[in-house]
């Protein structure tokens, strides 16, 4: 046994202390199946928490899909997948996430726990033995010990790098050639309108429709938006196109909007969406109608599901977040001549005027409510949502598409604004004819 002078204990002492002093390298801590790791701070953009990611098909197992932080469309990792660790469920189903910047590009990482900063020498960090094994050691960048626990230090550039032919920045990466979240100024079919214009202008457009109107750019609405930019620079000249008020917004938006929006459908689009709607097994359809503001296009679409489906038993959930339009919604008398005629054999007079039968009434459920929160909704065959998603903050956006994605049946159907779309192609069939589009939920893709 050695025994160390008083001198000796003082000098190891005071040696640690300087290493302590001369802390020169900050890591945050994490663990993973029981064991502590860190990450250099300066890969760390900002920690969170997330219970909702947009799967993503023939993706690698430890990519857990994209997940919109604050208007970005990100990948997220789950590292104990790709450590082939274990990884338990949370009761709440929320995962913590490292956000991590590596170069230009931020990945979400899923890890067990994230647990606090700790400073270190990086003189102290020891290289990795090779008892990790080559998986999982070829990312270590060393490790450390701190006041008695052992960290595995992850080298995330590496681990991330694109050079890496088994890195999970390729297979992340993957996502983003695909539809989902690729804007279409990137792809071939923005050409035309990348030499029009720049990408600094359709940032300036993005951010003033965003300020003045709450609309929301997004891979919904994008291919509408890089279109509209080529016809606002023609008209405005490329030296004005920045919006300055709210009429200009407005003036941007006039495009945009679907075909009687906020009216009675005309006979004209009603009998399209007629034309267009599939048929269905089931006798029971049941129906989200998003955004149903004063209840015109509810009402009509009531009428039309009616007159597709003379024996279903159609219920229509119908939402709003107009508290004084949804609750006078169901008592609306209306002059007969002002209601379209596919509407009219369905309603019945009263003393003040005519207004919709039991038929139809029955078949509505009007509700005020905030979409983007939890909707407690059956199996749907059919969401009408159009020109609404547009205007949900990006998260707000992600939130209803996973809900519509999660309730609609297989093959069931969605109707957006004439200017809308869902955003992977290969989790959509596209059937009827403009300015109708229905898009129809692969039925290869479980819920």
């Amino acid at each position: 046994m050695e025994i160390k002078n008083l001198e000796t204990v003082n000098a190891e002492l005071q040696e640690k202390k300087e290493h302590t002093d001369n802390a020169d390298y900050k890591m945050v801590t994490f663990s993973l199946a029981g064991k502590d790791y860190g990450v250099d701070i300066m890969n760390v953009k900002e920690i969170a928490k997330a219970d909702k990611f947009t799967y993503v098909p023939n993706a690698a197992s430890f990519v857990r899909g994209v997940y919109n932080l604050r208007g970005d469309i990100i990948p997220i990792i789950d590292l104990r997948n790709f450590f082939h660790l274990p990884a338990d469920k949370k009761a709440d189903g929320q995962e913590n996430m490292l956000i991590l910047r590596i170069a230009d590009r931020v990945y979400g990482t899923i890890v067990d726990r994230i647990d606090k900063v700790v400073s270190i020498n990086s003189s102290l960090i020891q290289p990795s033995p090779p008892i990790f094994g080559d998986i999982t050691g070829k990312y270590m960048g060393g490790v450390v010990e701190k006041e008695g626990a052992l960290y595995i230090i992850l080298d995330v550039v590496h681990m991330l790098s694109q050079n890496q032919e088994d890195g999970a920045r390729k297979q992340a990466d993957k996502i983003d050639e695909s539809q989902y979240y690729s804007p279409s100024i990137e792809r071939e079919d923005a050409k035309t309108a990348r030499e029009m214009v720049s990408r600094d202008n359709l940032e300036f457009i993005k951010e003033g429709l965003a300020a003045l109107k709450k609309f929301y750019a997004s891979p919904i609405n994008e291919d509408w938006l890089v279109e509209r930019l080529e016809v606002w620079a023609t008209e405005r000249g490329k030296d004005n196109i920045q919006l300055e008020n709210t009429a200009d917004a407005d003036a941007y938006l006039k495009t945009f909007y679907s075909p009687c929006n906020g009216k009675f459908w005309n006979s004209d689009y009603a009998y399209a969406v007629k034309a267009a709607l599939p048929e269905i097994s089931s006798n029971n359809i049941q129906v989200w109608n998003i955004g149903c503001g004063k209840g015109y296009e509810t009402f009509s679409l009531a009428c039309i599901l009616k007159l597709r489906y003379p024996d279903g038993h159609i219920k229509i959930w119908a939402n709003d977040n107009d508290i004084l339009s949804v609750a006078n919604a169901p008592n609306m008398v209306f002059d007969f001549n002002s209601v379209p005629d596919y509407c009219q054999t369905f309603l019945s007079k009263g003393r003040a005027g005519y207004s919709f039968n039991a038929s139809i009434k029955d078949s509505i459920v009007f509700e005020y409510h905030d979409v983007t929160n939890i909707n407690t909704l059956p199996e749907l065959d059919i969401v009408v949502c159009r020109d609404t998603l547009s205007f949900l903050p990006p998260a707000g956006q992600s939130s209803v598409m996973e809900e519509m994605n999660e309730k609609l049946k297989k093959k069931g159907i969605v109707i957006l604004g004439c200017n809308e779309r869902m955003p992977d192609g290969r989790l959509w069939k596209i059937t009827g004819k403009e300015p109708v589009k229905i898009f129809v939920k692969n039925e290869k893709i479980d819920n």
